[in-house]
């Protein structure tokens, strides 16, 4: 059914090798061989599919369009740092109609599925060595094509668990804190904090049922700005922080782990640091005020990983929140300094390869459980050997984002978990519409970034109630098999399960199928109507609770069901269970 063509330099010898897996599964084992010790030139590789019956199209940085391309269309591109070489087709039910995957997660990849207009058939290019790479004179990749009639998300999924096959991408292991809500400080403080209001935050944001802060950048500098211009030394601000030590100390006596944010690839021209890496660096950024270091420098790496092992020794950290690790992907061919003697790679992808695993090698070495998050949209599946959390990018008080996002990430990204963006709403808003900035994130794990101490009674208890909630159905929620629906509507209805609980997030006004019952089904009312629709496939009986979002109870009844359309009425941002 496809047919692999390939566009190459003449001196670059191509095979191939076709595995059919299963019914509608093919794997492509493809080798590259030329005589020379030198880079490969660019090779494309190509197949095509008819457009029958698949009408969205779903790649990981999609954000909020599901639109489909155009063959001439650019590939999207996917490299260590950015994106996963996989996208897929997928119909109007939600049937997966073909995915495309690569095992190459490491070297740049421009994957691109377009429509022809021509024949109204999908045409998908895979461009390899886009960018330099080590002088090789073999090369060998797999692709992964799926046309099986299965849930678009199970496609999906069973791409993770492909990639996680090859030695190169095992994930590193989670940690069970890593699940837990966490206080954030990025959108209550940005960089204006001191250790004691942050403190005073853990102090509520324990009470209210978070494990763990992150504390975000300004720690390490008096400048407020908000820019990068003092970035590189990572030295604390003793005027914010007289003593790091002691500080997580005392917020560690609360039962908090605790976590410190570092601009990974950032070093400031008003740096100490400056005069000894600034011809060290792969470009200049934010109007020349900072450069993005440049990984293929053996110091530069000894540098970066010296930085968070003395953190971590010194101040008993709990983990990192590395950021803006996608800035070494942003460099072209074109545009990369030359490769010199005093570089060990040629290739940056590689150099960041080693980088970050040579990071968590080294703080894996010294804290077992250590903690790295990673930033949407570096959340492909190389990621997942370097860091154990994946958070949704900066989208403050876009709970429909945030809620895409955290769909987008979990659909490929296995046993590794994904963090909501922070939330934060305005602190007068009334409190169901700010409910809706945590229940529309429940199957990630929360981080909360308003100060806590400002908040409203009410916001507080709906704060506490959600809080209590995500920990009650953790395991389900994170753990359980996870449905979510109509990518392209921003998925409206998000499910979860396992053999004793089905949970049900509502985010608009949707008919919610229930077609069999466990012990405890729980529909969460993730939008300001009032009403939930339910059409059952099986007779319903038991206890029906209903809850505010508050988790004040506002009904309870027995129910005796038929199968069929039912409306109930449900409180805007509450929830209701049937057990």
């Amino acid at each position: 059914m496809f047919e692999l063509r390939f566009k190459h330099h003449e001196q670059i010898k191509v095979t191939y090798e076709k595995f059919q897996l299963e019914e509608g599964l093919l794997e492509y084992k493809i080798t590259l061989e030329q005589e020379e010790l030198t880079e490969f030139a660019p090779v494309v590789m190509s197949w095509d599919y008819p457009l029958i019956d698949a009408h969205y199209y779903w790649f990981p940085l999609n954000g909020t369009t599901r639109k489909l391309r155009a063959d001439y269309h650019k590939g999207l591109l996917s490299k260590a740092t950015i994106s996963a070489p996989v996208a897929i087709y997928y119909n109007a039910s939600g049937e997966n109609r073909l995915t495309c995957a690569l095992s190459d997660a490491l070297n740049t990849v421009a994957l691109a599925m377009g429509v022809r207009e021509e024949n109204g058939r999908i045409v998908c290019k895979a461009e390899l060595f886009t960018e330099p790479t080590k002088p090789a004179r073999h090369y060998e990749v797999k692709l992964r094509l799926d046309n099986r009639n299965v849930p678009y998300y199970k496609a999906l999924k069973d791409v993770s668990f492909w990639w996680e096959s090859f030695d190169l991408l095992q994930p590193s292991e989670v940690p069970q804190v890593a699940k837990k809500p966490m206080y954030s400080t990025w959108y209550s403080f940005h960089q204006k904090m001191t250790d004691e209001e942050i403190e005073v935050q853990c102090q509520l944001a324990k009470s209210m049922g978070c494990e763990a802060v992150i504390v975000d950048d300004g720690w390490q500098t008096s400048d407020n700005q908000r820019g990068y211009a003092y970035t590189g030394d990572w030295e604390v601000c003793v005027e914010k922080f007289p003593d790091m030590k002691a500080h997580v100390e005392r917020v560690h006596a609360m039962g908090m782990k605790y976590l410190l944010w570092y601009s990974v690839p950032y070093i400031g021209v008003k740096s100490n640091i400056w005069n000894r890496f600034k011809d060290k660096v792969l470009f200049l950024t934010e109007r020349n005020s900072s450069a993005t270091l440049d990984p293929r420098f053996p110091d530069v790496r000894e540098y970066l990983i010296n930085i968070y092992e003395k953190a971590l020794q010194e101040w008993d950290l709990d983990g990192f929140k590395l950021d803006f690790v996608d800035r070494f992907g942003l460099v072209d061919r074109e545009n990369m300094p030359a490769y010199n003697e005093l570089m060990d790679y040629i290739s940056v992808d590689e150099a960041v390869d080693r980088l970050l695993s040579d990071v968590m090698k080294r703080l894996k070495a010294i804290k077992p459980d250590i903690m790295i998050e990673f930033r949407q949209k570096y959340i492909g599946p190389l990621m997942r050997k370097y860091g154990n959390i994946f958070r949704v990018g900066d989208c403050p008080a876009d709970f429909a984002t945030n809620r895409s996002g955290i769909c987008d990430i979990r659909l490929i990204s296995g046993n590794t978990v994904a963090h909501a963006d922070m939330i934060m709403w305005n602190e007068e808003d009334h409190v169901e519409s700010a409910a809706l900035q945590i229940n529309n994130i429940i199957f990630g794990v929360p981080q909360i970034s308003m100060k806590l101490e400002k908040l409203k009674d009410e916001h507080r208890k709906m704060v506490a109630f959600w809080l209590d909630f995500y920990n009650k159905y953790q395991d389900v929620l994170l753990d359980g098999e996870l449905m979510p629906h109509h990518p392209e509507q921003q998925y409206p209805v998000v499910e979860a399960r396992d053999n004793e609980k089905h949970i049900i997030g509502v985010y608009a006004d949707h008919v919610v199928k229930l077609n069999a019952l466990v012990d405890e089904t729980v529909i969460v009312n993730g939008k300001l109507t009032e009403k939930v629709y339910l059409d059952c496939g099986v007779d319903v009986k038991g206890k029906l609770t209903i809850y505010d979002c508050c988790g004040r109870e506002v009904n309870q009844e027995v129910i005796s069901w038929k199968a069929g359309l039912h409306q109930v009425y449900v409180p805007a941002s509450g929830l209701l269970t049937i057990i």
